[in-house]
């Protein structure tokens, strides 16, 4: 397996890796990450991560647990978004994804789940911002959505200078039918109309940002975040002024580059 990018450039503050595959883009990212968060166990002692859900983590999650180097009971982890709602047992449930994806393989010291069926969802929200604000983050995993979505950022509700850590959110048409496409609901009616999600500041605030876009149906959006205006028309557009964030793509995604 070729874990060297094809090529590689910057989009303003933001390097971008693209591989032949998506297989070695895996590859390439979980070998970062592992590296990452051995040297920062190692440096301080402990860390905490931000993951995400979605097609694009399933393979990169898998490598990372692979390798078996971290010291994951060292690790705090959180996740990015929740439907509201829904129960943590339900099919399309984002805590039922780390649960068996993530929690259940490596036993990380605490996973820090969003409740979304919690019966006040605000009170859920202030929980969850202080989790976060009592954690330093040292890593942020994260996917791109086809509407340019981080997290569930959607264009409607995205705001790069968000005062809030976690919000409740009305998912726009587009996300609704990606999730929906990608086979999470059985129909495009079942799925959920409002989520949590952290928040753009939130997701940034880590020392350490990867974002994984492979995929022929995210070509039309990498285009536009890394070569279209920043703008929260595409949300993802917003990690070129991150200089803490690293992209990686495939050959697929990147066609239109």
């Amino acid at each position: 397996m070729n874990t060297d990018p094809v090529r590689s450039f910057n989009a303003d503050s933001l390097p971008v890796h693209i591989f032949a595959h998506q297989d070695d883009m895996s590859s390439a990212a979980a070998t970062e990450v592992n590296d990452y968060l051995c040297a920062t166990i190692n440096n301080q002692g402990s860390a905490a991560a931000i993951l995400a859900t979605g097609n694009s983590q399933i393979q990169f999650l898998e490598k990372l647990s692979a390798i078996g180097e971290v010291d994951w009971s060292k690790m705090t982890l959180f996740h990015m978004d929740e439907y509201l709602g829904i129960d943590k047992d339900h099919s399309a449930s984002f805590r039922k994804y780390m649960r068996e994806r993530v929690e259940q393989v490596v036993r990380p010291a605490a996973f820090h789940y969003i409740k979304g069926d919690a019966l006040e969802p605000l009170k859920e929200c202030r929980r969850y911002t202080d989790l976060l604000a009592a954690q330093p983050i040292d890593l942020c995993c994260l996917g791109v959505g086809e509407n340019g979505h981080i997290a569930f950022n959607d264009p409607p509700v995205a705001d790069f200078s968000d005062p809030e850590s976690v919000k409740i959110v009305q998912l726009d048409e587009v996300c609704r039918q990606q999730q929906h496409g990608e086979g999470h609901f059985p129909t495009f009616d079942s799925v959920p109309q409002y989520a949590f999600t952290l928040t753009i500041p939130a997701l940034c605030q880590a020392n350490k940002m990867v974002c994984l876009c492979p995929e022929t149906r995210k070509a039309k959006i990498a285009k536009i975040a890394l070569q279209g205006e920043i703008s929260t028309n595409c949300p993802v557009s917003y990690l070129r002024k991150q200089s803490q964030c690293v992209m990686y793509m495939d050959e697929e995604s990147a066609s239109l580059l």
